[in-house]
């Protein structure tokens, strides 16, 4: 097991992981072992998976009719930096994604897209279109946000462990 725990470390240390469903499922596996050498490189881990843009591809491939905001995903990120009790967890990802549903980020930022001139051609889009086109992006957005929080059972935060 041993061994077993050192590769893993290493490919987290190496961002050879860079899936959420990979990243739980090491994870999961180190909630058993309970020791502490595991948590830097799963905390540096979920970092990396998130500010290295692989969180917004993957919000992005269930977002396949409206392209996930990265500027929801940017306002979550500076929340979570900015909130003390982000100390109560180690992992960034599962901090960011509840940020954006407890703040309600998907309505501000869909109305915010659908409300660009650029998103209709240059022309300034109707109260009538803004609607429609908000209602889809935070339609399919909060979808794919349920998705990806659907990986945890349990909040990974420091009372829960």
């Amino acid at each position: 097991m041993q061994n077993n725990k050192e590769q893993l470390i290493h490919s987290l240390r190496t961002h050879r992981v860079n899936t959420i469903t990979e990243l739980r499922r090491i994870e999961k596996i180190f909630a058993h072992l309970d020791t502490p050498e595991v948590t830097e490189p799963m905390t540096s881990a979920w970092l990396h998976y998130v500010n290295s843009n692989n969180l917004l591809s993957e919000l992005r491939g269930l977002t396949k009719n409206y392209p996930f905001s990265s500027e929801c995903l940017d306002d979550a990120k500076w929340m979570v930096v900015g909130d003390p009790e982000s100390s109560r967890s180690w992992n960034y990802c599962w901090l960011v994604l509840t940020k954006i549903q407890n703040m309600q980020l998907i309505p501000k930022h869909a109305r915010a897209l659908a409300a660009r001139p650029a998103m209709w051609g240059g022309r300034t889009p109707s109260a009538a279109n803004i609607d429609q086109l908000a209602d889809a992006c935070i339609a399919e957005w909060t979808r794919a946000l349920h998705q990806m929080l659907r990986h945890w059972d349990v909040p990974p935060t420091t009372t829960g462990r």
